[in-house]
C-alpha cells in the first residue's frame, strides 16, 4: 500500500487549481510586470501573503491593484527593491516587516538590447550586476527570516537562452567582448548557477531552507492575456501571434514553474522545473539538469567571484 507520500497518493499538479497557502509570505521580486506580475497573482489566489518587490514603487503599486481587482481579498503589497544598488538592499529586506519568509522568488531580470554596454551604480556591468549579482546579495540579506521559516524555498528563475550559453570566468563583467544578448544568456546562466550551488551549500549546513531552479520557456507578451494597465494586448498582437502558440506561451504560462515550486511539496531543493512541451510550453515538469550546469566546479568558482563583488556569502555562519 502506497505511503501519503508516495507519488501515487499525490494529486496531480493543477495549475488552475493550487493548493492553499494562507499564513505564508512569499517575495517576488520584478513582481510589478511580465512573469513576475504572474507568478505574484497565481499565488495570491492560494491566500499566501504577497510582496511585489520593485525599483518602480509606482508601478508595483499599480500591480498590486490590479491582483486585488481579479482576486477577492488578496493579501498583496509593494516594497521598493533595487537589485542594481547593492547598498540598498538591507533596507529593502528590513521593510519587508515580516518575521519570517516563506518563500523568495528571484525574477527581475534587465535585458537590453543594444549596446552601448552599462554599469550600475555599484560598477558592475548591469545585466549580471543586477540579474545574478543583485539576487545573490539579497539571499545573503533573506537568509535570517528564510531560516526561520520551517521550510522557506529559494526559486531562482533562468532562462531557456542560457542553455546554448556559457560562462566566461576570466570576463564575467562582459568587458572584453560585450555582446547584449549574449551577456543577457550568461547573467541568466550565472542565476542558475547560483541556485544550484546555493542549495548544496544549504545541504551541507544542515539548512531547512531549499534552494529551485525554474525557467519560464518561450514566453511572449503577444501570447500574455491583457492586464491592464500592467499589460495591454491588442487584437492585432493576438492575431499576429496566433502561430507563434503552437511553440511558445505567454507569460501567465511561463509563471507555472515557479508557482510549483514555491508550492509544491514533491518539489526538492537542486531540481530545474521548466514546461513540458520541448521546454518552450506546457505544464511545469522536472527537467534533467543541463550537462554544462552540472559542472560544479565552475559553480563553485562563480560564487566565489561573486562573493567577492558582492561582499556577502549567503551561506556564512552569523557570528
Amino acid at each position: 500500500m502506497p505511503s501519503a507520500s508516495s507519488p501515487s497518493s499525490t494529486p496531480p499538479w493543477n495549475v488552475r487549481r493550487l493548493p492553499g497557502a494562507a499564513g505564508r509570505t512569499v517575495l517576488v521580486t520584478g513582481g510589478n510586470a511580465g512573469i513576475g506580475y504572474f507568478v505574484a497573482e497565481q499565488l495570491s489566489t492560494t491566500g499566501a501573503g504577497v510582496v511585489l518587490g520593485s525599483r518602480d514603487h509606482a508601478r508595483a503599486e499599480a500591480a498590486a491593484a490590479s491582483i486585488r481587482a481579479r482576486v477577492p481579498g488578496a493579501r498583496v503589497r509593494a516594497v521598493r527593491l533595487d537589485l542594481a544598488d547593492l547598498a540598498s538592499l538591507e533596507a529593502s529586506v528590513e521593510s519587508l516587516g515580516v518575521e519570517r519568509l516563506d518563500a523568495v522568488v528571484h525574477n527581475a531580470g534587465v535585458a537590453l538590447d543594444d549596446p552601448p554596454r552599462e554599469e550600475t551604480g555599484d560598477g558592475h556591468e548591469l545585466m549580471f550586476g543586477t540579474n545574478h549579482l543583485g539576487h545573490f546579495a539579497l539571499t545573503a540579506r533573506l537568509m535570517p527570516l528564510l531560516s526561520a521559516a520551517p521550510a522557506a524555498r529559494i526559486v531562482s528563475t533562468g532562462s531557456f537562452a542560457a542553455k546554448s550559453e556559457r560562462l566566461d570566468l576570466d570576463d564575467l563583467q562582459s568587458r572584453r567582448d560585450y555582446r547584449p544578448k549574449r551577456t543577457y544568456g550568461r547573467s541568466k546562466l550565472a542565476q542558475m548557477y547560483f541556485g544550484l550551488e546555493l542549495d548544496r551549500r544549504l545541504r551541507a549546513a544542515g539548512s531547512t531552507v531549499a534552494s529551485v531552479v525554474v525557467h519560464p520557456g518561450g514566453a511572449l507578451d503577444s501570447l500574455t492575456p491583457s492586464r491592464p494597465p500592467v499589460h495591454v494586448r491588442t487584437t492585432a498582437a493576438r492575431l499576429g501571434a496566433a502561430p507563434a502558440a503552437l511553440l511558445l506561451q505567454g507569460k501567465h504560462a511561463g509563471a507555472w514553474p515557479a508557482v510549483r515550486a514555491v508550492l509544491d511539496p514533491a518539489v526538492r531543493g537542486g531540481q530545474v522545473w521548466g514546461p513540458r512541451h520541448f521546454g518552450l510550453r506546457g505544464e511545469p515538469r522536472r527537467e534533467p539538469l543541463w550537462d554544462h550546469l552540472a559542472d560544479t566546479a565552475v559553480a563553485a568558482r562563480l560564487w566565489e567571484a561573486s562573493r567577492d563583488l558582492t561582499g556577502v556569502d549567503p551561506c556564512a555562519l552569523p557570528g
